[in-house]
């Protein structure tokens, strides 16, 4: 039951004519965000002249308020700011990185919770902590240490890290995801909480990032955009604390995937400069790695010169790289050939698009199967944009070879988006044996 006050909330009211939004307007994107959160809402202009009246919104509802005026106004709002009281549920932005990871990772482990974090809200106004504030303010637990840490407990952790992302290529995130989560909190906790040299605490924490990096790369793969946040802010606290440059670039480009996947154009941008500028001494593959998702943002505001220029450059930086793949936050031709798809895309060259997308599968890692997943569906449905019925079936095909092996939310949309798709062309002889396919695929996941 909502809770009535008895004054009128100006605090609301200063926002809403910040925004310049009527109420029916404030409703509507309300909505809109609550589709994020799993929230089917329905509010209308007479629920917000409640709120204006002093009336608090339900407790899972304030959160998406505040995400739907943060997003208009391009800055965080907070609680207290909108006349809705205390934070509530609010993560604290001090929180230790240790206990604070530690924390997200057993709630993701336990299946009764991951529903409710997946629904949790993506902030398009969350501002990336800075290297410089972040660095160094990592302490590590005093109390109870037992054990003692070394290069092997290092070297552990680097291991299960490449193997839960070779699982991920393979199986699927939903798959790789709990065992990290699990991995995280058993294992790594424990030794980031143990005693050891200057250097291997510093390492400890570096491979502890890349972990927690690669575990909000599948949750945000997974739709779960709040938890993927959550686990990437985290890994840019541990990748400071260790001093770790690598990972804090690549988890803030990351971030910027997440946004450019979430529509934000300009926040994508800003979050791929962010990483680039962070990164002056980095090597080539990194280098291109940035670029790339620069590109990729510049398009995004249509920015035509910036986004070729970038595209040149990962062009240039992939062509000194060595030939190492990194099971983390690798970069390659296949990544190259991508980005250039989405940049072609966005600017409206749709046969372009299409053609690196091709390229890209061609040089694309055979192991990558989650990879080819997205890539083809994609491609298919470029295809099918272009009136190319037969050739998004022939896509679409090979989409199936690969999605009846992955357990994959984005795999899962790329399937409903098919089957949906062809329903107009079921007269073609190639829709019919693609949807009897599709169905028979269907029969085995269910």
């Amino acid at each position: 039951m909502a809770v009535r006050t008895r004054t009128p909330n100006c605090g609301l009211a200063a926002l809403m004519a910040e925004a310049h939004w009527g109420n029916g307007q404030l409703a509507r994107a309300v909505n809109r965000a609550g589709v994020e959160s799993g929230l089917a809402l329905s509010y209308d202009e007479s629920a917000v002249s409640h709120w204006l009246g002093g009336t608090v919104p339900r407790r899972q509802v304030r959160p998406v308020v505040l995400e739907a005026l943060s997003r208009r106004l391009g800055r965080p709002v907070t609680s207290q700011e909108a006349g809705f009281g205390g934070a509530g549920a609010a993560a604290d932005p001090e929180a230790d990185a240790v206990s604070g990871t530690m924390d997200l990772g057993r709630a993701d482990m336990d299946p009764s919770r991951r529903s409710v974090l997946a629904a949790g809200m993506y902030s398009a106004a969350l501002m990336a902590p800075d290297y410089g504030e972040l660095s160094g303010r990592l302490e590590a637990s005093r109390a109870g240490r037992t054990t003692h840490i070394g290069a092997a407990e290092v070297a552990t952790v680097r291991t299960m890290t490449e193997r839960i992302a070779d699982i991920l290529d393979e199986l699927g995130g939903a798959h790789a995801r709990p065992m990290a989560a699990a991995f995280l909190v058993n294992t790594v906790g424990p030794y980031l909480k143990a005693s050891a040299s200057g250097p291997v605490k510093a390492d400890m924490l570096a491979a502890a990032s890349d972990l927690v990096y690669l575990t909000g790369w599948m949750a945000m793969y997974e739709k779960a955009h709040g938890l993927g946040q959550q686990y990437y802010v985290q890994a840019l606290k541990l990748a400071a604390a260790a001093q770790d440059y690598v990972t804090y670039c690549r988890t803030l480009r990351g971030m910027a995937l997440q946004a450019a996947n979430l529509g934000y154009g300009g926040k994508a941008l800003q979050l791929a400069d962010s990483a680039a500028e962070a990164a002056p001494a980095s090597g080539p593959r990194l280098q291109a790695f940035l670029a790339g998702q620069q590109a990729h943002g510049a398009a995004m505001v249509k920015d035509r010169s910036q986004a070729f220029n970038r595209l040149r450059e990962t062009e240039a930086a992939l062509s000194r790289a060595d030939s190492r793949r990194d099971a983390v936050g690798g970069y390659d031709e296949s990544a190259y050939q991508f980005h250039t798809a989405h940049v072609l895309y966005e600017l409206g060259d749709l046969p372009g698009s299409i053609k690196a997308l091709r390229q890209s599968n061609r040089v694309r890692p055979d192991q990558e199967r989650q990879g080819r997943v997205h890539a083809n569906g994609l491609l298919a449905q470029r295809q099918l944009e272009l009136g190319h019925v037969e050739a998004a079936c022939a896509s679409w095909h090979v989409f199936l070879d690969d999605y009846a092996f992955v357990s994959s939310a984005r795999g899962d949309d790329h399937f409903q988006t098919m089957r949906t798709s062809i329903r107009p062309y079921r007269q073609t002889r190639a829709v019919r044996e693609l949807d009897e396919r599709a169905r028979a695929v269907a029969g085995l996941k269910t």
